[in-house]
C-alpha cells in the first residue's frame, strides 16, 4: 500500500488513547518485540504502527463467506495491538496473554481485538508459512470451540479488504435510533416486570432503561458483551433475580433463568434478542472469585457491600443522563 495515512481513526475516546494508542515506535523495540513473539511481524504491520503505534481503524469490517459469533457476512474489530505497553494492549503480552490464559490456540500472533471483548479474536497465523515468512490472517472464535475462519492471504490483503461498517446491512444511526426507541418503550418480559415490581426501589424500571440507553449510545446498539456497563446491566438483573428467588447454582441461573430476563425476551420488547452464554458465565465466575457473590442459605446472593455498589453505579448512570 503507497498512502497509508487514512488508515488509523481520527475519532478516538479518551480510553482508546490512553489504553490503545502507545507510545511511538523505536526499531529496537520491533527486534525485542519479534524475540519475544517468536514470529517476524508483517512489514506493513510495523509500518502502520510507525504512523500510530495501536489503536482503532478508520474501517473496522471484514467481509466473509460464512457466519461467525459476530455476523453473517463479515468480521468486526475495536483495535490493532501495537507493541509495548501492558497485556490488555500491546504485544507481545496482548497475543500471549489470550493464548495462555484464554485458551486460544498457538498458531500465531492475536493482533486484533473483536467487539466482544475477548470470544472472538483476529490472528496472524503462521502454521503454513513458517515463523520468519509472510502469515495469513484468520478468525478465531472461541464461542465457535475457538473456529478458524481464514479471511485474508496475507496482511496488507487484510488491509485493502477493512470495509466501513456502513458497507454491511443496517444503516448504523438508523439502528441506534431504533434501539433507542425499543429500550426506552419496549414492554419488559414478564420474568423481568415481576421482578421490578417485586424490588422496592419504585424508579429501578426508569434506571433498568437509562442503563441500556447508556450503552446503547456507547456501542451503536443493545448488546452485552464483557464491558463495564454490560457487566453492570449483569449485575443488576443477578440483583432484581435474587432479590425475589433463591438462585441455587450458577448453570441454573445462566441456562434457565437469564436467557428470560432480557436476552431472549419479545424481540421487539425490551430486550438483546440473543446472547452469548460464555459472557454471563464468565461474570459470574468473576463476581464469586472476586468475593462479590456468595453462598448463603437463601443461596447465591450478593454480598451486603455488593450490593450498595451495584445500586452506587446505577445511580450515577441514573444521575447522568
Amino acid at each position: 500500500m503507497d498512502d497509508l495515512t487514512g488508515f488509523w481513526s481520527t475519532d478516538h475516546m479518551d480510553y482508546q488513547r490512553r489504553d490503545l494508542i502507545l507510545p511511538p515506535l523505536t526499531p529496537e523495540l520491533v527486534v525485542s518485540v519479534e524475540a519475544q513473539l517468536g514470529y517476524r511481524l508483517p512489514t506493513l504491520y510495523v509500518e502502520l504502527l510507525k504512523i500510530q503505534n495501536g489503536g482503532l481503524p478508520a474501517r473496522t469490517c471484514f467481509p466473509t463467506s460464512e457466519a461467525t459469533s459476530w455476523a453473517e457476512d463479515h468480521v468486526a474489530i475495536t483495535s490493532l495491538f501495537g507493541i509495548g505497553g501492558q497485556h490488555t494492549s500491546g504485544l507481545p503480552e496482548a497475543s500471549q496473554f489470550m493464548v495462555s490464559e484464554w485458551g486460544y490456540p498457538p498458531i500465531g500472533v492475536y493482533f486484533a481485538d473483536c467487539p466482544s471483548a475477548g470470544h472472538d479474536m483476529v490472528a496472524l497465523d503462521y502454521r503454513a508459512c513458517g515463523p520468519q515468512s509472510e502469515p495469513s490472517v484468520v478468525h478465531v472464535d472461541q464461542e465457535g470451540d475457538y473456529r478458524i475462519t481464514w479471511l485474508a492471504p496475507d496482511f496488507a490483503t487484510f488491509v485493502k479488504g477493512l470495509l466501513p461498517e456502513e458497507a454491511f446491512g443496517d444503516d448504523p444511526e438508523e439502528t441506534k435510533a431504533d434501539d433507542l426507541e425499543r429500550i426506552q418503550t419496549g414492554a419488559f418480559s414478564p420474568e423481568l416486570e415481576a421482578l421490578l415490581a417485586a424490588f422496592p426501589d419504585p424508579t429501578m424500571a426508569a434506571r433498568l432503561r437509562a442503563l441500556a440507553a447508556v450503552i446503547v449510545h456507547e456501542k451503536g446498539f443493545f448488546a452485552l458483551h464483557a464491558d463495564p456497563y454490560s457487566t453492570l446491566m449483569y449485575d443488576l438483573q443477578f440483583l432484581l433475580h435474587s432479590h425475589r428467588h433463591a438462585v441455587r447454582d450458577g448453570e441454573s441461573y445462566v441456562e434457565g433463568v437469564y436467557p428470560s430476563l432480557v436476552a431472549l425476551a419479545d424481540s421487539q420488547g425490551f430486550s438483546t434478542g440473543g446472547y452469548a452464554p460464555d459472557f454471563v458465565a464468565d461474570w459470574l465466575r468473576d463476581a464469586r472469585a472476586r468475593g462479590r457473590i456468595a453462598s448463603t442459605a437463601e443461596g447465591l446472593q450478593f454480598t451486603p457491600e455488593a450490593a450498595r455498589g451495584v445500586l452506587e453505579a446505577l445511580t450515577e448512570v441514573w444521575e447522568s443522563r
